[in-house]
């Protein structure tokens, strides 16, 4: 404690020094608080050596990223003129430098998720200041919720401190608690000048398969400019390590140093990068160095204007980083690191246009991300989908839904959504619960060694890099891939510890091949990408039912393979493999058992019922035999599949029934409920109820055309009303002359009558339908039959359209009657006698 407050008396000359005693007071006064301050201008260094001074304890610094974690300690132990572990150290993922002595320990988000969950109290830590909180990280916003609850229930006297340059102030305090003070401390950050570098037209930033080498070569031509026309180190950011390691083949050899920076680089490589150089540098990056770290040096930055964020598409169960524009914070951040230690120039592959149509800030991670991992945190806890825990955004439903799913068929949640003693134990394993299942069972079967080399090939932050997995892990043993290794003993330890019946080989029996042994760990974590070849195709179905291509010749065409990484471009139907090992059925089987079901297959196919009982591995068909004696629902399920797709003409409509058809038509239109609708979706949607007895024995469209549609019509009638359908919607309706004359229901708000002037003669009206509700149309007809006119009115017409009428026609049939007065004369259906008029 004596070095940092030496350190804290004469500090460096960082902008953050005039706000401590502000916020140190402030925490001692409210035990929390949020500080705001530029990038820059030194919160990482000092912040937390003046928040342990100040309440004389230990002091956890929580940082977005291993890097940062491991920069931020080695800054500090500079400043102390100590080692890194003795008052300033570190613990992250498979390394850590910390001890007894320790007072400000530099950690992730996810390594305090994990000291959390063993044991909430936290003890012998004083304050836990949250760094960098504006990047949303999924584990930064469980940590906070976490981190409140634990200080308003357990640890009272536990301080929290939350930072950023960009932060949301006021929304963070809110979650912190009532009366939290925002600092904010101004920035003195230089000035950076902007220099706007679109591409030309033929170098697009992104294509369906990323980034573009042609983009690229772009990017590395700018270097050359702000080499050319800039003084000092250069920082260039780049979306991914892919990326950075082509901008320095490109850039390499032009008289400077240039050097990689992410995540996958060894420690040593990571450090060298950022260490003062003796010459001038290029620093070539992903998002490692937007915020917390700081290349010295650097007067310059060139921007790609490009990210990885994770997205999940759900409905296809992929989970991955797709590649992106900034936003308008990340670009402002990433350019800040061109005016740290003087004036510099930003250079951005973009236009000024474009940059104003960027989103304003990154979304949160916990709203794109896939949730597997989060839930199961959060369900340790005991808040499943954080019920009742003051998260800064909620996990929303789709994605909450789906991971929920993953977790129950690993055996990690009960169906209530708690927390089982599996998912405790896939927990503590620390990892994504897909690889901590796949290390935890794969033990088992091929041994603790090998399921955790095939893990750690999983767990690299980029992803597999290698689309054939087994030859990836016979490379990987043969070569110097240390990092691989230190993650693969990591692992080992971690099973070995978690599984006392974690021995060599699977229990009954030798282990599998490396090739089976490989496929079989892969599958154990994704066994909803188990994937066949679709008979006759190039292309697999996944267990999880999306399509997926492998690149020509990939893994030599087997029939089945377990799929670790795959991507889909929106638009196109497939994702596309980039890392996966070959399986056999067995494998298949065993890897994606809670996958495997039976189910009755009934369907309409080209004409005939064809009903089946198949097996399945999730969307994938594994054998089918033929179902003799099908359930009667999935039948009519079957029959009105076959009726939407071939028409209802697939079952015979004589005169009888489409005359019965047309009567309750009109009767619903009429008089809506309980007339049924008999549309033609309406009679799909209820096949069940007027067809559905005369299914059973249905295996083809000729029984179909067999069936009495006139009798299954009648049961959609509504009783006691059906009583009443001869009087509201009669078939046939008798006119003056005594004849039952048929009524045409063909449009269901206009029946009609049709029938001859002379038999109606004496008749002021025709009868009303629907119980008077609606008039019956005419359709007069001349003695040929052919309509001479039409009324719903007929006393009218006998008053005003007859006179034509009987002027028009009495020449041309004189053999039959015109009255004068239609009204009042007999009808007939007889003509004259000679020399009567």
């Amino acid at each position: 404690m004596t070095a940092l407050a030496q350190l804290l008396a004469d500090p460096p000359d960082l902008p953050v020094a005039a706000g401590l005693a502000e916020l140190t007071d402030a925490v001692g006064t409210a035990g929390t608080a949020v500080l705001q301050s530029a990038p820059g201008s030194g919160k990482t260094t000092l912040v937390p050596p003046a928040i342990a001074v100040a309440l004389g304890g230990r002091v956890v610094v929580t940082q977005p990223r291993r890097i940062a974690a491991r920069a931020a300690a080695a800054r500090l132990a500079a400043l102390l003129g100590e080692p890194v572990g003795a008052t300033s150290g570190f613990a992250v993922r498979g390394d850590r430098r910390s001890g007894p002595t320790t007072v400000v320990e530099f950690v992730t988000a996810g390594t305090l998720l994990r000291r959390l969950q063993r044991d909430p109290e936290l003890p012998g830590v004083r304050a836990v200041v949250l760094d960098e909180v504006h990047e949303r990280q999924v584990d930064s916003d469980l940590l906070l919720a976490m981190l409140v609850e634990v200080r308003a229930t357990l640890r009272e006297d536990l301080a929290l401190v939350a930072m950023s340059a960009t932060v949301e102030a006021e929304r963070v305090a809110a979650v912190l608690g009532a009366g939290t003070p925002v600092v904010t401390v101004p920035g003195a950050l230089h000035p950076v000048d902007t220099v706007w570098c679109p591409p030309p037209r033929t170098a697009p930033r992104l294509t369906p398969r990323g980034t573009s080498p042609a983009f690229l070569g772009h990017v590395a031509d700018v270097v050359q400019r702000a080499l050319r026309e800039q003084e000092g180190d250069v920082l260039v950011f780049l979306p991914g390590a892919r990326e950075v390691d082509d901008v320095v083949r490109r850039t390499s050899g032009t008289g400077v140093e240039v050097l990689p920076l992410h995540g996958r680089l060894p420690a040593a490589e990571q450090d060298r990068a950022l260490r003062p150089g003796t010459a001038r540098r290029v620093v070539v990056s992903t998002a490692v160095a937007e915020s917390s770290l700081t290349v010295p040096g650097v007067r310059v930055v060139v921007d790609a204007g490009l990210a990885r964020e994770p997205r999940t598409d759900h409905h296809r169960g992929l989970a991955g980083l797709v590649t992106r524009s900034v936003s308008q914070a990340s670009a402002e951040q990433r350019a800040g690191r061109a005016g740290r230690q003087g004036p510099g120039t930003v250079y951005r592959c973009w236009s000024q246009g474009e940059h104003a149509r960027l989103a304003r800030h990154p979304q949160p991670e916990i709203l794109t991300a896939d949730l597997t991992g989060p839930l199961l945190e959060l369900a340790v806890w005991g808040a499943p989908d954080g019920v009742g825990l003051a998260l800064l955004d909620p996990p929303p439903p789709a994605a909450a839904t789906a991971a929920r799913s993953v977790l129950t068929d690993i055996g990690a949640l009960a169906p209530d959504g708690t927390v089982t003693e599996r998912g405790r134990a896939i927990a503590a394993v620390g990892a994504d619960p897909r690889l901590a299942r796949a290390l935890l069972d794969g033990a088992a079967a091929v041994g603790p060694r090998t399921a955790a080399e095939v893990v750690a090939l999983l767990a690299e932050d980029a992803g597999p890099q290698d689309l054939d997995l087994p030859a990836a892990l016979r490379r990987a043993r043969a070569g110097g891939r240390s990092a691989w290794r230190r993650e693969a003993d990591r692992w080992e330890r971690l099973v070995t510890r978690s599984r006392q019946d974690a021995a060599a080989g699977g229990p009954g029996g030798a282990p599998p091949s490396l090739d089976l042994a490989v496929g079989l760990v892969t599958a154990l974590a994704h066994p909803d990408r188990i994937a066949r070849r679709r008979p006759g195709s190039e292309v697999y179905l996944m267990a999880g039912g999306a399509g997926a291509r492998l690149p020509a010749g990939g893994l030599g065409g087997a029939e089945w393979v377990a799929v670790a990484d795959a991507t889909r471009t929106p638009g196109q139907p497939d994702a596309v493999v980039r890392a996966a090992a070959p399986v056999d059925e067995a494998t298949a089987r065993e890897a994606g058992a809670h996958l495997l079901r039976t189910s009755d297959d009934v369907a309409w196919r080209s004409g005939r019922l064809v009903a089946r009982r198949v097996e399945h591995l999730g969307a994938i068909e594994l054998s089918s035999e033929p179902l003799a004696h099908p359930p009667a629902d999935l039948v009519a399920a079957a029959v009105r599949d076959g009726l939407r797709a071939e028409g209802l003409g697939l079952v015979p409509w004589p005169a009888g029934a489409l005359l019965l058809r047309q009567r309750l038509a009109f009767l619903h239109a009429a008089l809506g409920d309980p007339w049924p609708d008999v549309s033609d979706d309406a009679l799909l949607a209820r096949v069940g109820e007027w067809l559905g007895p005369d299914l059973a024995g249905v295996r083809g469209s000729r029984d179909l055309a067999r069936l009495d549609t006139t009798s299954a019509l009648r049961r959609l009638l509504p009783w006691p009303e059906a009583g009443r359908l001869d009087e509201l919607a009669p078939e046939r309706v008798t006119v003056p002359t005594g004849s039952a004359v048929r009524v045409d229901y063909t449009d269901p708000a206009r029946p009609r009558l049709a029938v001859r002037i002379q038999e109606v003669f004496g008749w002021r009206g025709a009868p009303a339908l629907a119980g008077g509700r609606v008039p019956l149309v005419l359709e007069l007809l001349s003695p040929a039959r052919r309509p001479a006119a039409v009324t719903a009115d007929l006393a009218g017409f006998w008053r005003t359209g007859y006179p034509q009428v009987r002027a028009e026609l009495r020449g041309r049939y004189p053999r039959h009657p015109w009255p004068e007065d239609p009204a009042t004369a007999p009808p007939t259906t007889r003509t004259k006698r000679p020399g009567h008029g």
